[in-house]
């Protein structure tokens, strides 16, 4: 993945381009916006950051930085899902064209239990648990040309939903030739048939689904 830079063209060049409109607005006249600038993102450290939560109900990103800052974290609560059927999921798509933003969390709810994951630059990654509310309406966008709200049916999820899980692990990037995505951690979880991950797909979230490429290294949580 990081190595060659395999990721889809259009949808990069989508949200490259919504970034440089939201970016020219936010210089023309300050206002209300739907984000607060984390710390992070102005090129401090993200644990010392009020990160971005983009009008999102609940959403109160921590990112961090490295397997073992993400393991330590989240790694328990993690293998709990373990046994947990995926019962729903959540993105946020534009209602004019249908579009994914995918800066915005990915959610995934099992039998109750709702884990949020966002990635974030290279190297940062936000799990949290219960905190969003994805039947709320996304706030402050009004000046904006694209509308934002919480789509619960994904075509690359969909086949996973009611499916129990059988493992869940961090993948950790490790390219032979060292690249500038190297130790960026990404969240895989395998069911019976198949498996799906999210990881970094250029300052913003990618679902994958199926094998992971082999220069992940795989860490196994609950065993």
């Amino acid at each position: 993945m990081h190595g060659t830079l395999d990721w889809s063209s259009g949808s990069i060049e989508g949200a490259v381009n919504r970034i440089i409109l939201w970016n020219s607005s936010c210089q023309v006249a300050p206002r209300s916006l739907p984000l607060r600038i984390s710390a992070g993102r102005l090129g401090r450290r993200p644990e010392d950051s009020a990160a971005v939560d983009m009008g999102i109900s609940g959403f109160k990103p921590s990112f961090l930085i490295g397997i073992e800052a993400v393991r330590q974290a989240h790694g328990s609560r993690l293998a709990t899902l373990v046994g947990r059927r995926l019962t729903g999921c959540a993105l946020v798509r534009f209602i004019e064209d249908g579009d994914w933003f995918a800066d915005c969390p990915v959610v995934l709810d099992f039998d109750g239990l709702q884990v949020e994951v966002c990635h974030s630059k290279l190297d940062e990654l936000s799990i949290g648990w219960n905190t969003i509310d994805t039947a709320a309406t996304i706030a402050g966008w009004e000046w904006f040309e694209l509308t934002p709200q919480w789509s619960h049916g994904d075509e690359r999820l969909e086949p996973f939903v009611g499916q129990e899980l059988r493992e869940v692990a961090l993948l950790e990037w490790r390219p032979a030739k060292r690249d500038m995505a190297a130790g960026t951690v990404a969240v895989e979880f395998a069911f019976a048939e198949g498996c799906l991950r999210i990881v970094n797909g250029l300052d913003e979230n990618r679902i994958e689904i199926g094998a992971a490429q082999p220069e992940y290294i795989r860490h196994r949580l609950g065993c």
